[in-house]
Formats: structure tokens, C-alpha cells, sequence
């Protein structure tokens, strides 16, 4: 659609074709022109440019036109984005050879093991031998009464002496064991496959074990004295020694009873182990604790000079 702009002349508006039409009047609402053959009113809407107020009466700069009454739109700058491109690291392959070490399994040859017959020895039996034989609670004669066994009694040995002169019995239909002297049994068997045992003895809390109070070493001869330890009549049975003395260079466990408080004991010299013993005070129902004898050793021989 095509347009002709007028002229403004004094506040008349003038066109190339014709004279003076009327007055122009501006407003915000839009232009309206007053004819002189009429009240012809020609409103045209014009578009209110942003930013413009309602009270403020602004006129909007209108872009600049051609003589052909077309609008030239201005030219705008589009800024181009250049990129540059950047150098990238390149990863080179690095060969890192790592040592790995192989197990090699080298075939043993291995033991067999042959089962091996383990025989169970029945331990050796025998009977009384005599009318009656006296059991204890130790092997000798130095320890105190358990009961009697009579002609005829069988039992099964289970223990014995060094020396094998004493032996542990268990008499048929009885409980406990005691001790007996060897050579009043008839035995069928072995009495040295059985294992050697010195016993335990029956404790008694009464009275306390004698002190010590001299010990003194003449060649082979040991000298040994103690405290008394006061009981009543019908309960005293004396003192019990039981000393490993060195005889033909064997230690030989020797039992004594002594009914006073002294005794004198041989040891003799040249076993591997030393000499040793232990005292108990005794009573009808048993023993004290021991305590233990401060035994003297030998004297070393002089050596001769050649």
C-alpha cells in the first residue's frame, strides 16, 4: 500500500495534488485532519513506540525514507565467532614389561606311614604266698599299716621301686591299692615292665613338719637333727625321712622311720644327680607336709701334683 507523506506549512498540511485541504491536529490518540467539505475524520493508529510513557507526549524518530516513500533497513553488524584451535596432548603407549613369578609345582615323594601293632601288656598278676603280709602306704616297712591280705588273695601289680623289692598291688574285690613286699608273693609274670612309682601318702593337717636344725657332711656319712614336734602318745608315729642317697653310683630311694630326732645316713659320692631328702612328721591318720633337708654335697677331691 502506498502512502504520501505531506508537508507540514504552518500547521496546514499540503500534498503535491492538492491546495490547502484543513488543519492538522496531533494528538496521542492518533492525527485527525479537518476538511473544508466536511467533518471528515480520518484517524490513523499510529504504533507508540516502547519506552514511552502515558503521560509524557514523545514523537517517535522515524527511520529515514527514500523519495519512493520505502523504508531502507540499516545494516547490522553480526560479530563471527573464530575459533582457534587448541594443541592436544597425545598419549603415547609406554610398553612396561612386568616379572611374574611362576609357581612350579615339583611332586614330593611323601612317607607312608606302616600302621604299627601297639600290644597292651596285661599287667603281671600273683597271690600271697604267706598267711598274712602287712599292705602299706609306701613301699617299706618305714611307712604306716593300710591292712592286712591273707594266703591265697590274688592282685594285679601296677606299680614298683627302683630296685623292684617293693610293688603297688590291687587285691581282687577291693578298691583302693597298697604296698607289699615282693618276696611275699608268688608272681607270674614281669614285675620291672611295669612303671616305677613311689606312691602318695595319706595327708594329715594336725601337726606341723619338724624344722631342721643341723646338717653336717663327715666323708660319706650325712649327720641330720631336728625340731620335736609335740603329739599325744596315741597319736605319735615318729618321722618319716625320704632321702635319694648315691650308692655303687645310682641314686636309691631309702625310706626311714626314726622315733627320736637324729639320724645318720651314707652317701656316697659319684652319681650324675645329687643327693637329696625330705622329713614328714607322722600320726595314726597320716603324714604332715615335708620339708625339704638342706642336703650337704661332697667335697671336691684335692688333686695330686705330679
Amino acid at each position: 500500500m502506498r502512502f504520501d507523506i505531506p508537508t507540514w506549512v504552518d500547521g496546514m498540511i499540503l500534498n503535491s495534488q492538492d491546495q490547502y485541504k484543513g488543519f492538522l491536529v496531533v494528538s496521542n490518540m492518533g492525527i485527525r485532519v479537518l476538511t473544508q467539505s466536511g467533518y471528515l475524520i480520518f484517524s490513523i493508529a499510529l504504533i507508540l513506540l516502547a519506552g514511552c510513557s502515558a503521560a509524557d507526549n514523545t514523537v517517535a524518530k522515524i527511520p529515514a525514507t527514500s523519495k519512493t516513500g520505502k523504508i531502507t533497513p540499516s545494516s547490522t553488524i553480526v560479530p563471527t565467532i573464530t575459533t582457534t584451535p587448541q594443541p592436544t596432548e597425545t598419549s603415547t603407549p609406554t610398553m612396561i614389561y612386568t616379572a611374574t613369578k611362576t609357581m612350579t609345582s615339583t611332586q614330593t615323594a611323601t612317607k607312608t606311614l606302616t600302621p604299627t601293632i601297639t600290644l597292651t601288656l596285661t599287667p603281671p598278676e600273683g597271690f600271697v604266698d604267706v598267711a598274712q603280709a602287712n599292705c602299706r602306704y609306701g613301699p617299706g616297712a618305714a611307712y604306716l599299716y593300710k591292712f592286712g591280705l591273707y594266703q591265697g588273695i590274688s592282685v594285679k601289680i601296677l606299680g614298683r621301686t627302683d630296685r623292684g623289692d617293693w610293688v603297688y598291688v590291687l587285691p581282687l574285690w577291693y578298691e583302693d591299692g597298697c604296698w607289699i613286699k615282693a618276696d611275699l608273693l608268688e608272681v607270674s609274670g614281669d614285675i620291672f615292665k611295669v612303671e616305677v612309682n613311689h606312691g602318695s601318702l595319706p595327708f594329715s593337717d594336725i601337726y606341723p613338719p619338724p624344722w631342721i636344725t643341723e646338717v653336717r657332711r663327715d666323708g660319706d656319712e650325712v649327720f641330720l637333727a631336728w625340731s620335736d614336734v609335740r603329739m599325744t602318745v596315741d597319736k605319735y608315729r615318729g618321722y618319716l625321712i625320704e632321702a635319694w642317697l648315691c650308692v655303687d653310683g645310682k641314686l636309691v630311694f631309702t625310706p626311714l622311720n626314726i622315733d627320736g630326732l637324729v639320724v645318720v645316713l651314707t652317701d656316697e659320692p659319684g652319681c650324675s644327680e645329687p643327693s637329696w631328702g625330705r622329713i614328714y612328721s607322722a600320726e595314726k591318720h597320716g603324714y604332715s607336709k615335708w620339708r625339704t633337708i638342706p642336703w650337704p654335697a661332697h667335697e671336691p677331691s684335692p688333686t695330686k701334683l705330679p
